[in-house]
């Protein structure tokens, strides 16, 4: 396996950590005006959900795990199995709902999105950063409610509830930011 030295961590790499492979959550450089530079990081591990937070000193090197990167096709869920094709190969892929953190919501018919693999298995997905979805339900704007921006909670497709101004009506399409869950804007 490849080594690289600490201070090269980024977020969404997988690392060896205790013998086992960790994707890097989260990574922050600090640079002490006394001693050396060091690395906080939050590693998960893809097997067992466990999140840990470790030092490493930007001299330290660190075992990257070499995984696959494949691009799937969502087809559909069975209980807390989602089923994926590969779009080349027509293979088919079991991936638990572990792997997506709570993001399953934001999967919509066909769409495709980039998984890694490692030693066959799915250890990790990229959810694409705003989806395109269709407005389902939304309350009618009440005459007077325009102060700072006012906001109505509107259901989307897949039944998630997102807050966008009041002009959005039902039956229009909107951008959705998947890692917060708002309103961008109209598509």
């Amino acid at each position: 396996m490849p080594s690289i030295k600490a201070n090269q961590l980024k977020r969404d790499m997988f690392v060896l950590y205790k013998n086992q492979p960790h994707a890097v959550l989260k990574c922050e450089f600090y640079f002490p005006g006394k001693g050396s530079a060091f690395a906080r990081t939050r590693l998960k591990n893809v097997k067992t959900g466990n999140v840990y937070d470790y030092t490493y000193k930007s001299s330290d090197s660190v075992e990257v795990v070499d995984v696959e990167t494949r691009e799937l096709q969502y087809l559909y869920a069975d209980g807390d199995i989602y089923y994926f094709m590969d779009p080349r190969t027509y293979d088919q892929f079991e991936i638990p709902a572990s792997i997506f953190d709570g993001k399953q919501k934001w999967l919509l018919p066909e769409a495709k999105m980039f998984f890694s693999f490692y030693e066959g298995e799915a250890m990790g997905v990229r959810f694409p950063p705003k989806v395109t979805v269709k407005v389902i339900e939304a309350q009618e704007a009440v005459a007077g409610n325009t102060v700072n921006a006012p906001k109505k909670t509107v259901v989307v497709e897949g039944g998630v509830e997102v807050l966008a101004p009041l002009f959005v009506k039902q039956g229009e399409t909107i951008i959705v930011d998947t890692e917060t869950d708002t309103y961008v804007g109209r598509a």
